[in-house]
């Protein structure tokens, strides 16, 4: 019994040194954090698992809350869906009030979510405030202009900051989320991302195809830290935070270096994310001030030939009888603007098995519009 013991424990050193040698030493690290700090997966209420860089507010200014607010009972199918994904918390703007508002399992108004793949969507807004800004001359910019290794690269010196957004940058990476040995694992624990990042060949022409890749949002972060001279959270905070009135500060994950997670992890509350969403709706103005130029705002709303369910990391629906935008993020994250019906509506969960059509858009964005956009 003692030699098999003895030679179980030897085994699992030898697995595990196999493991560290093999690049994979952040699975450990992984654990570690999980079983101190909550769920094995990764959650909406990640927020104090990793370090992070604060996005500051200033002048809280609250939703105006609608005459009718919470005066309507969200229909039985709807209840159900949200009660079997996992729905964290539910928030409908009308006409730029707030009308309605639902929170489950221990969540409530100032509880900060992780946003996840949203985060992509407020990268691109980045984008366009870094040109009016003038560090940028266009999205169309090469990022061998930020980053001159790439200009070494026979197809990395074709990639714009467009390419980014689009999804078209050609990376060699596979999306997977299943198994802890995908480049994502990776990029969710590792304790280094921009090491990760310059090490990901582009092994296709950028612009030929779609294909979405997380390492592009984060050379985009990358890009925009180099080029602004400051940090994710700080220029958000400056460009968004602050001038829309977040009623919370929020926080960006960083890696070990602080370098932030700009491929997923700000935790917001729900009702500042539906505040991002109504300025997309208003088209970058907000009371009266232009916070992001409104042609920048339309290209960065249209959908791509090569994917005409994706914008600028923002997601399409234009065959349906309501055109809809929305942000998307991993366990059912969705911030969905109806131009048409002058709403936005922000839904969070915990659920990772959501059904998706032919063009990789989740279901559960077409029945909460079907059942709330004629609620208010």
């Amino acid at each position: 019994m003692k030699k098999i013991f003895l030679g179980t424990i030897a085994g699992s050193i030898a697995i595990a040194g196999i493991i560290y040698l093999s690049g994979y030493g952040y699975i450990f690290k992984a654990i570690g954090i999980n079983l101190k700090k909550g769920p094995l997966t990764p959650s909406i209420d990640d927020g104090e698992k990793f370090p992070f860089n604060v996005i500051s507010n200033s002048k809280s200014q609250p939703w105006k809350k609608s005459i009718d607010y919470n005066s309507k009972k969200i229909s039985e199918l709807l209840e159900n869906e949200l009660k079997k994904t996992r729905a964290s918390s539910l928030i409908i703007i009308k006409d730029n009030m707030l009308v309605h508002e639902q929170y489950w399992k221990n969540h409530e108004y100032s509880s900060l979510m992780n946003s996840f793949s949203m985060s992509k969507g407020f990268l691109s807004i980045l984008v366009g405030c870094a040109i009016d800004d003038g560090f940028l001359d266009s999205e169309n910019e090469l990022i061998s202009s930020v980053f001159p290794q790439y200009k070494e690269s026979k197809f990395g010196k074709h990639l714009t900051f467009r390419h980014l957004m689009t999804m078209q940058g050609g990376f060699d990476w596979d999306e997977e989320y299943r198994h802890p040995f995908a480049e994502n694992s990776k990029q969710y624990f590792v304790e280094d991302l921009a090491k990760q990042t310059f090490e990901t060949e582009i092994n296709k022409m950028p612009g030929i195809n779609y294909e979405y890749q997380s390492v592009s949002a984060q050379l985009l972060g990358l890009a925009l830290t180099k080029i602004t001279g400051k940090s994710l959270a700080s220029y958000l905070s400056e460009k968004l935070w602050i001038p829309l009135g977040m009623e919370f500060p929020a926080k960006w994950s960083t890696d070990e270096k602080g370098t932030e997670k700009a491929f997923c992890c700000i935790h917001a509350t729900t009702r500042d994310l539906a505040k991002i969403g109504q300025l997309i709706l208003q088209n970058g103005n907000w009371n009266g001030k232009q916070l992001l130029d409104s042609d920048y705002c339309k290209r960065m709303l249209s959908p791509t030939k090569e994917n005409d369910a994706f914008c600028y990391t923002i997601w399409a629906n234009n065959e349906t009888s309501r055109i809809s935008r929305f942000f998307y993020g991993f366990l059912g994250q969705f911030i969905i603007i109806l131009p048409e019906k002058n709403m936005v509506i922000v839904k969070t969960g915990f659920y990772n098995r959501l059904e998706v059509d032919e063009k990789k858009r989740p279901l559960q964005v077409q029945v909460l519009i079907d059942e709330l956009e004629g609620l208010y």
